[in-house]
């Protein structure tokens, strides 16, 4: 990747209905970004989205006129749009945490006021991190398969109040009365035939809420992580949700992390997929590979 900054200017695309109330209206975003700008010194051009992906349609827009940063002010689902088009290029993303989790926003460390996130998005320096790739759609934080896919999909059809609480509800609920399945992984020429609750193939920490699913995780590393939990019957299952939040779920038993270049998964029935938070068309075969070294992040 060549590492010669651009010299274009700075391009901000809001979802405005990304998130809890509190992160503000579309009009205060607005109104942060400009004063912002403004504050700082610098030019900038403000973008709403209207639709599902928009923001990657704005955002390739930015790159073809040679923008040297553009910011997503979203949640996962709008950073994927906007990372999507940034890939392999020499325009660099910034990131403004707008959506409810916010997880790789979280296992970058950006700062959750959003003035403050724009400064430093606009002031730091260049991190080049690596891309996930499931079955030809891009990721950059998770993608998974079996119940948090499942979830994600509930979730984003049937529940309609943003926020930590709505994951929790329907995650307890259905850890009760989801049905896991039998899978067969092949990771580097290792192969895993198992009754899975989920598996997942991460690229950064966790889902958010600081929700670590794969808490050796490294965005930069040119891997990727894997993460298989096997079924343990209801009591074991959730004697292992402690450890999602507090940390420790690599020791847990019937947890396996492997640090992967590529993961091919099968299982007799279509599997429930999400990438980066949003559900995707169910298979019965999936593959995952890493892309090293895709994405210029300022973080």
């Amino acid at each position: 990747m060549d590492s010669t900054p651009l010299p274009g200017g700075n391009v901000v695309i809001i979802n405005p209905i990304s998130g809890p109330k509190r992160r503000g209206t579309a009009t205060e975003r607005v109104r942060q970004a400009k004063e912002t700008f403004e504050r700082l010194g610098v030019a900038g051009e403000i973008r709403l989205t209207e639709r599902q992906n928009h923001a990657y349609e704005l955002a390739q827009e930015a790159v073809r006129s040679g923008a040297a940063l553009v910011v997503a002010w979203g949640g996962d689902g709008t950073i994927n749009e906007v990372a999507r088009a940034l890939v392999f290029s020499r325009t660099s993303l910034g990131i403004v945490p707008g959506g409810s989790g916010n997880g790789l926003s979280r296992d970058l460390k950006i700062p959750f006021h959003p003035p403050a996130a724009l400064e430093h998005a606009v002031r730091s320096q260049d991190r080049i991190l690596d891309a996930g790739e499931l079955d030809g759609q891009l990721f950059f934080n998770i993608a998974g398969i079996g119940l948090d896919a499942h979830v994600a999909g509930m979730v984003a059809t049937r529940i309609h109040h943003r926020g930590l609480i709505p994951y929790l509800a329907s995650t307890v609920g259905d850890l009760v009365r989801y049905k896991p399945r039998d899978y067969i992984v092949e990771a580097d020429g290792e192969r895993f035939d198992i009754m899975a609750l989920m598996v997942v193939i991460a690229n950064s920490t966790q889902y958010g809420f600081n929700t670590r699913i794969a808490p050796l995780a490294v965005a930069d590393d040119g891997l990727l992580d894997l993460v298989i939990i096997e079924h343990r019957g209801l009591s074991g299952n959730f004697r292992r949700v402690p450890s999602v939040f507090f940390g420790g779920l690599e020791k847990q038993p019937g947890v396996t992390m492997r640090k992967v270049r590529s993961v091919v998964v099968r299982s007799s029935s279509p599997m429930p997929l999400h990438v980066d938070g949003e559900p995707v068309r169910e298979a019965i075969e999936v593959h995952a590979r890493v892309h090293p070294g895709a994405l210029r992040v300022r973080a």
